[in-house]
């Protein structure tokens, strides 16, 4: 029977020859994952079933990244707690802060999460590493408990959609754009529990950063795992950095799809997503009236090293408009330490933005950048719902590192061909 790419990893990891969507699988896992947000959840269902150690301390990740630095009390005792079990059960993936970084960017950057893996995490962006051709999915606290226990966890394998991506970017265009539009054009429920498998000449030509950028947005159309078949690009990434053997796995060219959708991406003017769903977008030209308050480059989605080059090029000279607060965050130390190297952090202080340490932040309104009543905050996140970034009555706008640069330095949302 001709199986999807997704269809294919589940079935090596429940030992069958094949399987078929809507299939009830148990299948083995490759690396759990949690943060300091989720894995105390875990930890405490883990102590109360009864568990004295786990099923492999080389398969397990814990990353306090959302609120660490430790914003208050509750969230020092949280981090501490993943601090304790790590040490008890001697966890190989650990990471402290000066240590760590943004779980998702994390994960791949040091090689932990490979091509043909089964990757389970308790946090909804794990789809993220379907970028390297792993089934990757976000799970409950008390499932990543289970699969801490077992090594296994169950799932039903999900159907899958097809989206083919064509044409050439224009200047400033980019992954977070053609994700932003796939998901203004299915919904956030346009994808409820399929595989989303991105393909096609565009993707062929996208760097890692990129593709990463599109499958951690997968969830935001309600997606069980984004996922790009592995080809040369995906192998120069893991060449250096792989803990593990990658498998590489590819779609049978008569695997059933659900649905196929076709996007000409010559056509694509940077998306913005406007409060308060991903899928309200529209493109920047569109939006050139909106002040804001605040710009964010950063998170999971887009705070890698690509995304700081992108944004210093767009500040370069400029400076951040007297009524905006923008604010930086490399998603990993060594992020950091390369931005620092190649002089992006002088870019960003000449151009009077603040630069942080690794976080998730104000991503999901945790600090380093909550929102008052009534502001209005462009950021490279990935979410914009009521109240995300602090108050209800303030608004998120989901954008690119150049728009969030440019809009930083106009004072209102808009394109880096707008700067003089």
């Amino acid at each position: 029977m001709p199986m999807t790419i997704t269809e294919k990893i589940l079935a090596a990891h429940c030992g069958k020859k094949e399987v078929a969507p809507g299939e009830l699988i148990n299948a083995k896992v490759d690396m759990v994952l949690a943060n300091d947000i989720t894995a105390p959840i875990a930890i405490q269902e883990f102590r109360r079933a009864g568990a004295k150690k786990v099923f492999d301390k080389n398969r397990i990740a814990l990353v306090p990244d959302h609120f660490t630095p430790n914003k208050d009390i509750n969230s020092a005792e949280q981090a501490k707690l993943l601090r304790e079990f790590s040490k008890e059960h001697n966890l190989t993936n650990y990471f402290e802060v000066g240590r760590m970084g943004v779980e998702h960017a994390l994960l791949p950057e040091q090689g932990i999460v490979v091509s043909g893996d089964v990757v389970i995490g308790a946090d909804s962006h794990t789809c993220t590493y379907g970028a390297l051709g792993a089934f990757a999915t976000g799970v409950g606290s008390t499932d990543v408990a289970a699969a801490m226990i077992t090594g296994e966890i169950w799932f039903k394998v999900p159907e899958s959609i097809k989206f083919v991506y064509y044409g050439k970017l224009r200047k400033w265009v980019s992954g977070k754009d053609m994700i932003l539009r796939t998901i203004g054009d299915i919904g956030v429920d346009g994808a409820l529990y399929k595989a989303m498998e991105f393909t096609g000449e565009t993707i062929d030509r996208l760097d890692m950063s990129g593709r990463l950028t599109m499958a951690n947005m997968a969830i935001e159309a309600g997606g069980k795992n984004g996922i790009i078949v592995p080809d040369e690009t995906t192998k120069a990434y893991e060449d250096d950095r792989a803990k593990r053997k990658p498998k590489y796995y590819k779609s049978d060219k008569t695997a059933v799809y659900v649905d196929i959708r076709e996007y000409d991406c010559s056509k694509l003017e940077p998306q913005v997503a406007c409060p308060h769903l991903p899928e309200n977008t529209k493109g920047v030209s569109e939006l050139t009236n909106i002040k804001i308050d605040q710009s964010i480059v950063g998170s999971c989605t887009n705070g890698r090293i690509e995304d700081l080059r992108i944004a210093a090029k767009v500040l370069k000279g400029h400076k951040v408009h007297p009524d905006v607060r923008m604010i930086v965050i490399p998603a990993t130390q060594a992020i950091y330490r390369q931005a620092m190297k190649e002089g992006l952090f002088d870019i960003f202080l000449d151009a009077q933005a603040a630069v942080s340490t690794p976080t998730c932040g104000p991503c999901l309104g945790g600090h380093m950048g909550i929102l008052a009543k009534g502001e209005k905050a462009i950021a490279t996140t990935n979410r914009n719902f009521v109240g995300r970034m602090g108050h209800p009555e303030s608004e998120v706008y989901l954008s690119n590192p150049a728009i969030a640069a440019a809009s930083a330095v106009l004072g209102r949302i808009g394109s880096p061909e707008e700067l003089k």
